[in-house]
């Protein structure tokens, strides 16, 4: 389970983001989750991992030993549908603590007898991505939320402009399916941050009859790692549900921050307008809280910041 990248960072800590699509037994996972559980605590591995009848999704963040000792644990059950695994990198811990959950989906629709490991897209690998996406006849989705779009995406890639993923079945339903009747495309060709949530809406249009359904191997964090940014369609960052926030193309933490006030997404841009107050407010949230609110946010920068000064080395993000 090594990747070529750990001897370039050897001093850095290694994120896994992972999934797998594959029917589990209760029994399997209640064993896994307490193995799971007492091996992370064992070698401080902090993240999260969920566990559903559906399969396993998770990220995780440690030495790359300890790392990979959680994601061979995990893979041991897995049989026909191994982990789907994506690597990147950082100087600090991307998680404060360690979680494991159980949950009726790993990455929720909220629609029921949409099964990945049964039916699902056509993969496109990272290498051949670049060709299908040029292609004008091609119809590229974005499926991550609104928020994550802005911070970066492909080319010509649709934004169904969502809140959460649960949302998407409707945009389907509601936009896809009009626009796919007029524009008639080739193929469909879909994206998101790892390649789970592009993996169950291939699953989800192909049980509603859309034909030539596609999705992005690995999805864009396996995409960046593979080509050279000077062959690149990638523009901007890509959003993680982390404290590193957004990855660059070398998979190492970019330059957005989070507003600590409403938990969006700000680039450097952002932090420069006049509305945007370090630790209370930004542009999408000046209207939203109370002036109570927001000398509550103060005095929590303020203890953010002390603890930074007191513990110079602590592995914590400024924006955690």
């Amino acid at each position: 389970m090594t990747t070529l990248r750990e001897t370039s960072y050897d001093d850095l800590l290694q994120v896994a983001s992972f999934y797998s699509f594959t029917e589990l037994s209760d029994d399997v996972i209640t064993s896994l989750f307490d193995k799971v559980t007492n091996l992370a605590n064992e070698r401080q591995i902090k993240g999260i991992v969920l566990f559903a009848l559906e399969g396993i999704n998770g990220t995780i963040c440690g030495s790359c030993e300890a790392v990979n000792s959680l994601l061979n644990l995990l893979e041991e059950p897995l049989f026909d549908f191994p982990l789907q695994i994506k690597y990147s990198w950082t100087p600090k811990q991307a998680f404060r603590r360690f979680k494991a959950r159980r949950k009726a989906e790993i990455v929720t629709m909220g629609v029921e007898g949409i099964n990945p490991s049964k039916l699902a897209g056509t993969y496109i690998e990272p290498n051949e991505w670049n060709d299908v996406i040029d292609d004008p006849e091609t119809l590229i989705i974005d499926t991550r939320n609104d928020y994550e779009v802005a911070v970066g995406t492909f080319n010509r890639a649709i934004n169904p402009h969502t809140d959460m993923f649960r949302e998407f079945p409707e945009w389907v339903n509601n936009k896809l399916r009009p626009l796919v009747e007029q524009k008639q495309p080739k193929q469909i060709a879909m994206f998101c941050t790892g390649g789970i949530r592009c993996e169950k809406a291939t699953s989800y249009l192909n049980k509603q009859g859309f034909k030539d359904v596609r999705h992005l191997h690995g999805g864009i964090l396996s995409y960046l790692e593979q080509i050279p940014q000077t062959e690149s369609r990638w523009q901007g960052e890509c959003f993680v549900f982390d404290q590193r926030v957004a990855l660059n193309h070398q998979l190492l933490p970019g330059t957005h921050l989070l507003c600590h006030a409403c938990g969006m997404p700000l680039s450097v841009e952002d932090r420069m307008k006049n509305s945007y107050i370090r630790g209370s407010q930004c542009h999408l949230c000046k209207d939203r809280f109370t002036d109570q609110d927001r000398k509550r946010f103060v005095e929590r920068q303020k203890q953010i910041d002390t603890l930074s000064k007191s513990f110079p080395n602590n592995l914590i993000w400024p924006n955690s």
